[in-house]
């Protein structure tokens, strides 16, 4: 395959990814845990009540990690968000790959010496 077929098949892709990403949703970093308490009911044996689910999400803010409560229709709109900035993620990492290549295919690099032996 020629240099330019190829460097426009890639910026094809970059274009379609490019327009990937300016689709994508809220996002959010984190991560959201649904949590249930079991408990021993007191006076009677054997028994155990269950509380919940909770749902919490999870962050890092300013190098702490954060945790906040939320409501099951929170956790569910966070959990999109979060997935949408997963997503933007793997957008951006074959973005990169695929720019090095772009650049590799339309420039000429440095020639390897040939030894003399």
């Amino acid at each position: 395959m020629k240099s330019a077929e190829k460097s426009e098949r890639l910026k094809e892709r970059y274009r379609r990814l490019r327009a990937n990403l300016a689709g994508i949703g809220p996002i959010l970093q984190g991560t959201i845990t649904e949590r249930t308490i079991v408990r021993g009911v007191p006076g009677a044996r054997r028994e155990e009540k269950t509380y919940g689910p909770y749902y919490q999400w999870t962050f890092k803010d300013k190098g702490k990690t954060r945790t906040v409560n939320l409501t099951a229709q929170q956790a569910k709109l966070f959990q999109r968000a979060i997935a949408n900035q997963r997503r933007m993620d793997e957008i951006i990492k074959e973005m990169r790959m695929l720019s090095q290549q772009i650049f590799e295919a339309q420039t000429i690099g440095v020639k390897r010496r040939t030894t003399g032996k």
